[in-house]
């Protein structure tokens, strides 16, 4: 294993599809929900752009198991852009989208303590170790190479040991969100069918009206929304482009998570039809908590300019939340489908501690996955339904 770890020590992924720098052009850039004029604002732009943590390989952390992989080289691109999706899900909950970083600034408290539960320690909740060893109960060898779709699931279940964060996580299937489902899971009092179904947010003040200021009012969690689709076979049908482009525009947009194979990216926007990611394949010594309780982020902030690809070289699994020219990119739909087995809200799973088994093979990229991903996760994170 140790071998195969070695050959990624140092990665650092260039392709020469990919461009850095930013043209010199009268155009609007989208990241995240927010648009950027390209000519006047472009350190406007690099600084949103910067402020996005970013989660990269890491070499010297405890072993994860006790006895396995001290760095994340070569294997674990998927789990870091899925860290940094949840991370910007977090500071959207704590701290705002407009919220910004500044190099040697100091912080609101609720950054810190965000950025530690990302930390490469067992102890941290969203850690390489904890994704990992969640991902074995779903059929991932610690050592192996996540799909997007397995990282929404470890996710899910992380998220139901986060009392601080209190995410609802909702992993839509076949295509189809079910509002009912997720009332189910943002509720946190016992409510019965019959009032879950009725209880939206919106139906909330007009009922509480009725009865009275002193009325009980459910309390909701925020929801982290999490659309799998696939829109193509081989490579995308240019059908979709502009839809796919029109959820970075949304206020809520998390991004996206996706690429080619063996190669994730966390992607956060887009100029043109080009979009704009976070690239995990550089590979940085392990951070740790100081004596004074802070991290030192300065590894954990991009401070380059950020790469981007031609949307059309994207893999054709996408997740989207955005109708098109009357193009319906999924199904929403008020009520739990009767053909489907009945929704239970997720429970905190039995957590099993393994040894660290690793597929080494895994993680050479010629025994990845097939030529395409099987999925790209788009994700959005609301205080509401």
């Amino acid at each position: 294993m140790e071998s195969v770890l070695s050959k990624y020590e140092n990665q650092i992924t260039i392709f020469t599809d990919y461009l850095e720098e930013f043209p010199d052009a009268d155009e609007l850039v989208w990241i995240l929900g927010k648009q950027h004029l390209l000519k006047t604002e472009k350190s406007k732009l690099l600084s949103d752009i910067s402020a996005r943590l970013w989660f990269t390989y890491r070499r010297k952390f405890s072993p994860i198991g006790g006895t396995g992989p001290s760095s994340d080289a070569g294997w674990g691109c998927m789990l870091r852009c899925g860290q940094m999706m949840l991370a910007q899900a977090l500071i959207c909950r704590h701290l705002g989208r407009d919220w910004n970083w500044e190099k040697q600034k100091e912080q609101p408290k609720e950054y810190q303590r965000i950025l530690q539960c990302f930390l490469d320690r067992k102890d941290c909740c969203y850690s390489i170790h904890q994704m990992a060893q969640m991902g074995v109960g779903e059929g991932k060898s610690i050592g192996e190479w996540f799909g997007p779709n397995t990282v929404a699931q470890v996710l899910k279940k992380l998220a139901l040991f986060d009392e601080w964060n209190s995410l609802a996580v909702y992993v839509s299937m076949d295509n189809t969100v079910v509002i009912e489902d997720i009332k189910k899971m943002c509720c946190t009092l016992p409510l019965s069918a019959d009032t879950a179904a009725e209880s939206a947010p919106d139906s909330l003040n007009a009922s509480t009206q009725r009865r009275g200021p002193s009325a009980c009012r459910p309390a909701w969690k925020p929801l982290l929304l999490i659309v799998p689709l696939r829109l193509g076979i081989n490579q995308i049908n240019p059908v979709y482009v502009d839809a796919f482009k029109e959820c970075f525009k949304m206020p809520q947009s998390l991004g996206a998570l996706g690429g080619k194979p063996n190669n994730a990216y966390y992607f956060i926007g887009f100029l043109g039809n080009e979009l704009i990611f976070l690239d995990p394949h550089t590979t940085q010594t392990f951070v740790d908590t100081e004596e004074n309780g802070t991290v030192d982020d300065q590894t954990f902030h991009c401070l380059q300019s950020p790469q981007r690809m031609n949307i059309l070289n994207l893999d054709p699994s996408v997740a989207l939340e955005i109708l098109k020219e009357n193009l319906r990119m999924f199904e929403l739909v008020q009520k739990h489908p009767s053909h489907w087995p009945p929704f239970v809200p997720p429970a905190k799973p039995e957590v099993t501690t393994t040894g660290a088994e690793s597929k080494s093979e895994a993680m050479d990229n010629s025994k990845g996955p097939s030529k395409v991903f099987q999925s790209l996760i788009f994700i959005t994170v609301n205080r509401t339904m």
